[in-house]
């Protein structure tokens, strides 16, 4: 996708933010006959409204586009992102300040995202003059990483199973000079023997890609990605509606593959490494099947209550490489559980730490970039519901409530030595279009986050 941003253009048509509160004042600062055009045209100002003002010779002279009122309660600092369809080929500035013009040129700029891999798109032709005081290199970096999640969200499981799913970590890894293995065959099966039983109902064989990046001295930051390339919820089938969507089962390791990209572009004081479990959950006579039971990398024996609650066992082993070297954060991301949506639907990511201050801090952050969390508690008496009486655990709960709950407390269980962890049921996928968010694969929570590391550790020098 290229990129919107251009710079300072004399040129460039001018976008004007207006209320119904300062309509009046900014409609005075146009030109008589663009005054004129927009009481004729009935113009109000209400949020999300837009007006395209001609121009004497037929050009565009100017658009007024809607936004709350100063004082409004809540403001969606995205809705700029609606310019994205509406304005014509051409490049554009901000006359007058949004609520926040690093997020509405941000919006925009993700709202003209087309997935143009298997039919022909066209660039809509629309630039943007940033502000001076947004920093041209930092939006970019976070475009290119929310298209990455995107596309790779999108491409269905055909052309993304775990081999490419591989290829594009690699791909990441190679961008920033990362040191990149991958772990597959008798070695996966041996020392990360969850991963390998999700994974060997399929004859795209199960690998675990794993890259460090940074200066071993920095703070160890860990991310881990649920990258289940196509789940079929293996012989706990999935009924055919629960099964179309979800090529995006691996949104997981997108989004840390973005979050990734952000953090090594910005130079990142830290010490990042980023573990994906790359499987497909298929139906055939080598599936894992319920009832059975593993032993994993942490020595926990785990009986399958469901074949369809994979996610959680590949992280587990996942988490326990990560914890082992004892690092400062492990963030974990996965399309975990329909519990979570039913709690907080589509376009709040829920997650789960012990750290308290982190989660102030992670709460706050994610108001300010517009990219909404919400934390749910991790209920230690919850954990009852996940006893075995032949295993250490099951890897479900014994009751259909609180699922999104019990998930996080299993993936607790693998976790110890590190100093913070936090875990995201992430959704990954926008229904239905909104500002700045097109229908498709979206990058959820990894914005946020970008923000609170970079307030944490701040860039190298």
């Amino acid at each position: 996708m290229p990129s919107i941003f251009v710079t300072a253009d004399p040129q460039a048509v001018p976008i004007w933010f207006v209320s119904v509160g300062s309509l009046n004042d900014v409609v005075s600062r146009l030109g008589a006959r663009e005054q004129i055009y927009a009481k004729a045209a009935g113009f109000e100002g209400k949020s999300g409204q837009h007006l395209l003002l001609p121009a004497a010779d037929g050009k565009l002279a100017a658009v007024l586009f809607g936004i709350e009122v100063a004082d409004a309660p809540v403001k969606n600092a995205f809705l700029p992102g609606k310019l994205a369809g509406i304005l014509p080929s051409g490049t554009y500035r901000f006359a007058n300040a949004p609520h926040d013009a690093r997020l509405a040129a941000l919006a925009l700029a993700l709202g003209t995202y087309q997935f143009g891999r298997y039919r022909k798109t066209r660039d809509a032709g629309v630039r943007l003059a940033l502000p001076q005081d947004v920093d041209h290199g930092e939006m970019t970096r976070i475009v290119e990483a929310v298209t990455l999640a995107r596309d790779l969200i999108n491409t269905p499981s055909n052309d993304m199973g775990p081999a490419e799913l591989e290829s594009a970590a690699k791909q990441v890894a190679g961008q920033h000079g990362a040191k990149f293995r991958t772990i597959s065959g008798d070695a996966l099966a041996t020392d990360f023997p969850l991963i390998n039983a999700v994974g060997m109902g399929s004859q795209r064989a199960p690998r675990l890609v794993d890259f460090t990046w940074g200066n071993e001295a920095d703070p160890k930051v860990t991310l881990v990605g649920k990258g289940v390339c196509f789940d079929s919820g293996g012989l706990d089938i999935k009924p055919d509606s629960a099964m179309l969507n979800m090529k995006k089962d691996m949104g997981g390791a997108a989004t840390a593959l973005a979050l990734a990209h952000m953090l090594m572009s910005a130079k990142t004081k830290i010490r990042l490494r980023v573990l994906i479990p790359a499987v497909e959950n298929s139906v055939s006579g080598t599936s894992y099947r319920p009832r059975d039971i593993f032993r994993s990398r942490k020595g926990i024996t785990v009986e399958i209550g469901n074949t369809d609650a994979e996610g959680r066992l590949i992280l587990a082993d996942a988490l326990t490489l990560a914890d082992e070297e004892g690092p400062d954060l492990i963030i974990d991301f996965a399309t975990l559980t329909g519990a979570a949506r039913v709690a907080l639907g589509p376009d709040v990511a829920p997650f789960f730490t012990d750290d308290d201050a982190l989660a102030d801090d992670f709460t706050r952050t994610g108001e300010s970039e517009s990219d909404a969390v919400w934390r749910l508690p991790l209920w230690q008496p919850y954990e009852q519901m996940l006893e075995s009486k032949v295993a250490d655990t099951n890897n479900v709960g014994g009751s259909n409530q609180g699922g999104a709950i019990t998930a996080a407390l299993f993936l607790r269980k693998f976790v110890g030595r590190a100093k913070s962890w936090l875990h995201l049921d992430i959704f990954a996928w926008t229904p239905s279009a909104k500002p700045g968010r097109p229908e498709g694969g979206e990058c959820q929570s990894a914005r946020a986050l970008y923000g609170l590391l970079m307030k944490r550790y701040g860039a190298k020098a």
